[in-house]
């Protein structure tokens, strides 16, 4: 069994505000893995909005969508001090009772929902996750229960891999959510983000064909991914505009993480009986909605955040199948975890960003650095 250290380094969240609530502590115990629970030497771990966003406490409330609020509303989980990250992936160096020692050195690749309803419930009404109810993966060590572990044998680095959890999971629940289909066409904002990039992967295995709204300079690169084109998200008119590019067929599904002044636009570019998902709002949270619009093409609204065990599994035989490819930007040391956000936020970048600690950077991180 290898050597574990008593104490480790990790960023913990001690509160709500900015990035001076993120502190990088190098003497936090090193957690034990209780009954059913792996302790995961951690390589990697992928970074997402949601981090931003509970770290801000910019979740809001039903009745103020302006008050410090984190994700869950009113029914939070998240106390402090906390360590964040979703997408980890690492090695089982230790585990609890009811947990074979085979398990030990097994490569893996974390679901990181906490689903608190038994296995065959798909119900996703009182889910949490790992970075939020518990401790999450900005560490050098995290405690998982042994089934969220899956062991990945896949030819690609450890940062690759931790670019899929949290990102490729959302992306597939807001598909599956509006039931996009073998050739028909979905519209895709935020494109070049992680669950952006992740949804145009994966509409193509689907056999559906996806159009990208993003930013000029990334078209390139979108359909390199598999966008059909891409419209540019400032274009004067966003629904005359996706219509000469897609020559006139029509959009049965809108997959938005931006939201904010395009909502309604988003709507008429539906055809009738179209789908709309979203599971993000970068461009503003609150939006101007023509009911009429909705009711009059007989539209589908549809929420969607994380998914379900079944997606999880999926995703992870198109891994190991190759059917999805990894989307890496760069990535950057668990002591630089500030820089890493800082650029995370800018968003000038396509895929995802990956944090790795330290100790591992000389093998996992260093070829990917941007600095």
């Amino acid at each position: 069994m290898p050597n574990i250290p008593s104490v480790m380094k990790s960023v913990q969240l001690v509160g709500h505000g900015g990035l001076d609530q993120l502190h990088y502590n190098t003497d936090v115990p090193v957690p034990s893995p209780g009954p059913g629970e792996v302790l995961i030497d951690v390589h990697a771990c992928g970074m997402n909005n949601t981090d931003v966003w509970v770290r801000e406490g910019a979740y809001g409330s039903e009745t103020d969508p302006a008050s410090v609020s984190t994700w869950r509303r009113g029914r939070s989980t998240l106390t402090f001090p906390r360590i964040q990250g979703t997408d980890t992936v690492g090695e089982i160096v230790a585990v609890g009772d009811g947990v074979s020692d085979r398990r030990i050195g097994e490569r893996v690749m974390v679901d990181f929902s906490i689903y608190n309803r038994p296995e065959g419930d798909e119900s996703l009404a009182d889910i949490d996750y790992i970075g939020h109810g518990r401790d999450g993966g900005y560490a050098e060590y995290t405690v998982v229960p042994s089934e969220n572990a899956y062991h990945i044998t896949a030819d690609i680095s450890d940062a690759e891999l931790a670019t899929f959890c949290c990102a490729y999971l959302t992306a597939e629940q807001m598909l599956d959510r509006s039931r996009l289909a073998q050739g028909e066409r979905v519209l895709v904002t935020g494109a070049s983000g992680g669950v952006g990039s992740a949804i145009i992967q994966l509409a193509r295995v689907r056999g559906a064909i996806p159009y990208a709204v993003s930013s000029k300079g990334k078209e390139a690169a979108l359909k390199d991914i598999g966008a059909e084109d891409v419209i540019l998200r400032d274009t004067e008119d966003l629904v005359a505009e996706v219509e000469r590019v897609a020559q006139g067929q029509p959009i049965d599904v809108v997959a938005d993480l931006v939201a904010g002044s395009m909502f309604n636009d988003l709507l008429r570019i539906l055809r009738p009986e179209g789908r709309y998902s979203t599971a993000g709002a970068i461009g503003g949270p609150v939006v101007e909605l023509d009911l009429r619009t909705m009711y009059l093409k007989q539209l589908e609204l549809h929420g969607s955040s994380q998914g379900t065990r079944t997606a999880f599994r999926r995703l992870v035989d198109y891994i190991q199948s190759g059917q999805i490819r990894p989307l890496l930007d760069r990535t950057f040391p668990l002591s630089e975890f500030h820089r890493a956000q800082e650029t995370f936020m800018s968003k000038q970048y396509i895929g995802k960003l990956v944090v790795v600690p330290d100790r591992h950077w000389d093998t996992v991180g260093a070829p990917h650095d941007a600095s």
